[in-house]
């Protein structure tokens, strides 16, 4: 049996994997879909304080009281950036790392530092004017790239502001992420342009695997057996 824990991205919460997590568990497999702080069912708790390091704090929190070891860590988008923290900080406990259309920082890098500078620009004045310089509403989130009705129904009824310090807050590692067994990174071939096609690129050049999607951004939403399929081949 293997654990799996889900890192959700930005706007969204741990609702997000509902299905594939379902296939995860029908396998046989022990899931954890945490919903970061200010998000999702936690979103009564947002507020300009939540940065990257309480997101981090929030699934280190997951690992330590659930006792949880020999982890495939996955995560999607902003979640990436969590992800990379958390299997820096507790790479004992992380068998496996999967970013799934995510970001891939390195040491003192933030999320805005890895977006083309018009959209990081375009990010920080939506901010300013609609988010009170402290949160990113959700007319900020990618979602223009869904074109099920359903699936862009769906995300529109649970996606909230996100808190924008988790963006601006650079990311200190020390390279320990980098010496888990196994680490893959996918891509959703058909979100396009697409900011993490220069990640798969850098994974490949490290000789990691590279599965791809022919589906939208939220792939656990648009494909959730597929997804689910992929982080089999890929667990601890």
């Amino acid at each position: 049996m293997a654990t799996f824990v889900l890192i959700h991205g930005a706007w969204e919460g741990g609702w997000v994997w509902k299905e594939t997590a379902a296939h995860l568990r029908a396998a046989g497999h022990e899931v954890f879909a945490p919903t970061l702080s200010g998000l999702g069912e936690r979103a009564h708790l947002m507020n300009p304080d939540i940065d990257l390091d309480t997101h981090i704090n929030d699934v280190l929190g997951v690992l330590r009281w659930e006792g949880l070891e020999t982890v495939t860590l996955v995560g999607h988008s902003y979640g990436g950036m969590v992800a990379a923290g958390v299997a820096d900080r507790a790479r004992s406990r992380i068998g496996s790392l999967i970013y799934l259309d995510a970001f891939m920082p390195k040491d003192g890098e933030a999320l805005l530092d890895m977006l083309p500078p018009e959209r990081a620009a375009g990010m920080r004045a939506i901010a300013d004017e609609a988010g009170e310089g402290w949160y990113l509403p959700l007319s900020a989130a990618p979602l223009q790239n869904v074109t099920d009705p359903k699936e862009a129904a769906l995300l529109a009824e649970f996606c909230v502001s996100h808190p924008f310090a988790t963006m601006t807050q650079e990311l200190t590692l020390t390279g320990d992420h980098l010496n888990i067994a196994k680490i893959t990174f996918v891509l959703a071939t058909e979100f396009q342009p697409s900011p993490f096609t220069p990640f798969a690129a850098e994974a490949r050049r490290l000789g990691w695997p590279v599965e791809e999607l022919a589906t939208h951004h939220f792939t656990m939403i648009s494909m959730p057996r597929e997804t689910a399929d992929i982080f089999l081949r890929h667990a601890a």
